[in-house]
């Protein structure tokens, strides 16, 4: 199987603008406001997202921030296109981080690892040869269910696409959101990347669903047949009702620009066995979040797809 090496990849850099943190504060606190009963929204000390309930593979979400967006859908559809497997470790040589890196996000899972198509919740610290990989995949059982285990430590490769947020995990300020009681449409994540799309660009990080359920999905196995419509990757996508705490993670953008960016993109993981694609909370009377995120002052569009999809970016 062939797989992406460093020197085939196609990079692109972009500087971000970087507001202050209370810039941020207060554009998505009013945003909030409309969509939820209570909500508090803070520039904090990050606390130590190793520790329950986060337990996260390393403490913070600071020192060099970067955002990574990977290959993108139209790897998946209509057709898949099973060579596109990246690793993130050839992708941090190739673009000279060579920092400790601490790496969180979603993504399709290295199918190879598993010989079937995966969820990714990616958690993982890279430090030179060290590799601390407390990575997630989730995939559809032979019953319908879905399957929960962990990456193999070794691995740090993922397919076809990803959102990734890409630090030094070291402790510093950062955002903290805290949500309750959901009152309008829109769900927790597209709340803020809303607030964000009129002048902001880039952040990733963390949240928690500490109470109530969220529709989630999770990716058969690759389908035999071409899915040419938002219709028919709904039919083939599994779609469960999953029970807090989740802890999700992932990244989210201003707007898609010329680079054909996903907006958001969240995966959440459990010790209950269950984890997936969040959509949105279906219990927004009892819906509690809490979510920790920075800044990011760049970002690599990596293996851009030659020509984008008009569906499955939800």
């Amino acid at each position: 199987m062939a797989e992406n090496s460093g020197d085939q990849m196609k990079i692109n850099q972009v500087t971000l603008f970087t507001p202050t943190l209370n810039e941020i504060k207060n554009v998505i606190t009013p945003a909030l406001a409309t969509n939820f009963e209570e909500i508090a929204v803070d520039v904090v000390d990050c606390p130590d997202l190793t520790k329950v309930p986060f337990q996260l593979a390393f403490e913070g979400l600071g020192g060099h921030p970067k955002l990574f967006d990977i290959g993108g859908p139209p790897f998946l559809l209509p057709s898949v296109q099973r060579n596109k497997i990246y690793d993130v470790q050839t992708i941090l040589k190739q673009i000279n981080y060579n920092n400790k890196a601490f790496v969180i996000g979603a993504g399709a899972g290295p199918w190879p690892q598993l010989s079937r198509n995966c969820e990714m919740m990616m958690n993982v610290v890279i430090d030179s040869d060290e590799i601390k990989n407390q990575t997630k995949l989730a995939w559809v059982g032979d019953d319908n269910q879905c399957v929960l285990q962990n990456c193999k430590e070794s691995d740090t490769r993922l397919a076809l696409l990803a959102n990734l947020f890409v630090s030094e995990g070291k402790p510093g300020k950062v955002i903290k959101v805290y949500a309750k009681t959901r009152t309008g449409n829109l769900d927790f994540i597209t709340t803020i990347q809303n607030a964000l799309s009129a002048r902001y660009r880039g952040m990733g990080g963390t949240f928690l669903i500490k109470q109530g359920k969220v529709k989630q999905h999770v990716m058969p196995d690759f389908s035999p047949v071409p899915l040419n419509s938002e219709k028919s990757l709904n039919d083939w996508l599994h779609f469960y009702n999953m029970s807090a705490p989740l802890v999700a993670v992932g990244t989210l953008v201003s707007a898609e620009s010329n680079l054909d960016l996903r907006v958001q993109h969240f995966h959440s993981f459990s010790d209950h066995g269950e984890g997936g694609h969040y959509h949105i909370d279906v219990t927004p009377d009892t819906v509690e979040y809490l979510g920790y995120f920075n800044i990011a002052d760049c970002l690599y569009r990596i293996d851009q797809p030659p020509k984008s999809v008009l569906f499955g970016k939800d």
